[in-house]
């Protein structure tokens, strides 16, 4: 009886990830491998060795037409004693205001050096640059040079638009949990940070990102299951 009633609730807990939340998990999965493919090119292996946390954020959809504005979901995870995190479902919006007209999407890798501001973030939703300090991070062969002008910033973001990296401006934009989504992953009594925490297993849908994340950086990822 009790087998049956663990195998029940582990089929809900799968059948819990909506479809658009595992194509999400694939989306971020592709983004992370490609923007650390090439350490020499993309995300320095330096600075991501030293965050404590990172934040992809797949297809940031930005419009505008006078009124502009971005809004995109991603998930994010946090490095544990034991390895990555289960990943958290978050989510970033933006309003701006000008003579601006057209379109565009943009992958966003978001890499938070201490805890501290992860906190920050999951508590709630956070204006950057207010709440929690960003700056760009620096490119390949550039951190060395630009790294002590960094080292001020909770966050480091890296963007890209059609494979080309891409600077953004990602002050005033409002960052947090997507509570929703969260809810149907984890259930309602378990907190955001409960989940960066490593009180939960991942779903089996995020292999792939997981993987992704204990990746060394220039290798493709295999999927497998577990953190």
């Amino acid at each position: 009886m009790v087998l049956m009633l663990s195998a029940a609730a582990a089929t809900a807990a799968s059948a819990a990830v909506s479809t658009g939340e595992a194509n999400r998990l694939r989306e971020a999965t592709t983004v992370l491998s490609d923007l650390r493919a090439t350490p020499d090119k993309g995300i320095p292996d330096e600075l991501w060795d030293k965050a404590a946390c990172v934040i992809v954020i797949p297809g940031l959809k930005k419009a505008a037409f006078i009124i502009g504005g971005e809004y995109g979901k991603g998930v994010a995870s946090c490095r544990t004693a034991t390895g990555w995190s289960a990943p958290v479902f978050m989510e970033i919006e933006k309003g701006s205001w000008g003579a601006q007209i057209g379109g565009q999407s943009i992958d966003l890798v978001l890499l938070v050096m201490n805890r501290t501001g992860m906190t920050k973030l999951v508590q709630n939703k956070v204006s950057l640059g207010a709440g929690a300090s960003v700056a760009a991070g620096p490119v390949g062969r550039d951190a060395r040079a630009s790294t002590d002008l960094k080292l001020s910033a909770e966050i480091l973001s890296y963007s890209r638009t059609q494979g080309v990296f891409a600077g953004i401006n990602l002050a005033g934009g409002k960052l947090g949990p997507d509570k929703d989504s969260n809810v149907d992953v984890y259930g309602s009594g378990v907190a955001a940070e409960q989940v960066l925490n490593n009180t939960q297993p991942p779903p089996a849908e995020a292999s792939s990102f997981m993987a992704a994340l204990r990746s060394k950086a220039g290798t493709t990822p295999a999927a497998t299951t577990g953190r």
